[in-house]
């Protein structure tokens, strides 16, 4: 088959940091700024996880102080919802929850990374001895999670279980209420980050049976990010600057001064020191430096590919539907279905096979290889008509549309061959 190029596409926004002006006119204009925003007060909400301990420390650590910074830390926020209500500025999410807000219209954008991966585990009561002892038993998983988990499918995957939420008797609950319900016997097992993993072997009524590796490649992706709120960052730039800094100085500190972050984190997720000072090293130094505001788009890219893969995602978030971008490189499939002027990336006007399929040498030897090669060459002059070609991508796209379609795929010359 032959297609003019493809790429995976990823929108994220990263807001820079500026230098300090030293102009006289300069000066005016951002006394003016610090004026208009003296009064307001930041809105920032993060989940009841360890990966995002930032913004406890930024708060406990007088960063937000020292930068003059107004802000009301919320715990346990919806933070896209809050989001897309107007009810908060800046928060952070997991990676897939952010794309997730975001193809739905969440006015939520990446400002910095956060968090590249790990420091995820399954946790089983002390009765059950490993993985296989969860199928079938009383497990908080959440709801469908091989739908809308990729941790979960990766965990799986690695210890050799079923992902499939009908594989066992799947409880949906906050993750603090997961500890709790293991530590009264209601379920055999729970799915969760820190400090609820530690908390567990701390309490000694339950263990870690399976924990959350690298993506398959070999190398983290992009577990969760620093987001915000589009409006926010329009309207109070300078402040989103700042926010920006206070979380890479949070980051910093965590690195810096472990002990002093650990006591904070006990201080505000409620659990013992020393189940702090598990977590933290976890991020810091037992996992390798997980902790990060670098963006790294290839991070993000293998990210999103995995969930594809896995099917959490049936597509990756489009900045070119969005008016983010003014031009994109895609699938010639999907380009059918852009609006926008298309153009063919050949610097040569030749032919270039881009997918090729491919047999086994033994299969070539089977009785059933020449009927194969006679349907498949069938298949391939079928699909060279137009209106087959129309069908097949509307069933492929599960979109019907026009006849114009097809028209533009043989205008851009792709074969089957």
């Amino acid at each position: 088959m032959k297609k003019q190029g493809w790429a995976v596409l990823i929108f994220v926004c990263i807001l820079v940091l500026l230098a300090g002006c030293s102009s006289k006119k300069t000066e005016q204009k951002e006394t003016s700024v610090q004026d208009k925003d003296k009064d307001y007060i930041i809105q920032l909400g993060y989940y009841n996880c360890d990966h995002m301990t930032a913004a406890c420390v930024a708060k406990d650590a007088g960063i937000f102080e020292q930068l003059g910074l107004k802000v009301n830390v919320t715990g346990n926020g919806n933070v896209p919802e809050a989001m897309a209500a107007g009810r908060m500025d800046v928060g952070y999410i997991g990676t897939e929850g952010l794309m997730r807000a975001y193809l739905k219209g969440s006015p939520i954008f990446v400002a910095a990374n956060n968090h590249l991966g790990g420091s995820f585990y399954l946790v089983a009561s002390n009765k059950i001895k490993d993985t296989r002892g969860l199928v079938g038993k009383k497990v908080a998983l959440g709801s469908d999670p091989e739908k809308t988990n990729s941790s979960w499918i990766q965990i799986a995957n690695n210890a050799g279980i079923p992902a499939a939420g009908a594989k066992y008797e799947v409880y949906d609950m906050d993750l603090k209420n997961r500890f709790l319900s293991l530590k009264s016997g209601k379920i055999d097992g729970y799915l969760t980050c820190d400090p609820w993993a530690s908390m567990a072997e701390y309490d000694k009524c339950g263990h870690i049976v399976q924990a959350l590796g690298k993506l398959p490649d070999g190398d983290w992706g992009s577990c969760c990010v620093y987001s915000m709120n589009k409006n926010f960052a329009e309207n109070h730039p300078e402040l989103a600057q700042k926010m920006i800094l206070a979380h890479t100085k949070a980051l910093e500190y965590i690195y810096t001064n472990p002990v002093s972050a650990a006591k904070i984190f006990s201080a505000n997720y409620f659990v013992p020191e020393e189940v702090a000072m598990m977590t933290i090293y976890e991020k810091t130094a037992g996992e390798g430096r997980t902790l990060t505001w670098k963006v790294d788009p290839k991070k993000f890219t293998d990210e999103i590919n995995y969930e594809l893969r896995v099917k959490t995602f049936d597509k990756a978030p489009n900045a070119y539907e969005k008016g983010a971008v003014d031009a994109v490189v895609t699938d010639a499939i999907d380009a059918l279905f852009l609006k926008g002027d298309k153009k063919a990336l050949s610097v040569r006007d030749e032919d270039a096979v881009t997918y090729t399929l491919v047999v086994r040498k033994s299969f070539k030897k089977d009785p059933h290889y020449k009927e194969f090669t006679r349907l498949y060459q069938e298949a391939v002059q079928e699909l060279n008509r137009p209106e087959i070609i129309q069908k097949e991508i509307n069933r492929y796209k599960k979109n019907p549309a026009s006849g114009e379609k097809a028209d533009e795929w043989i205008r851009w010359g792709i074969k089957f061959i």
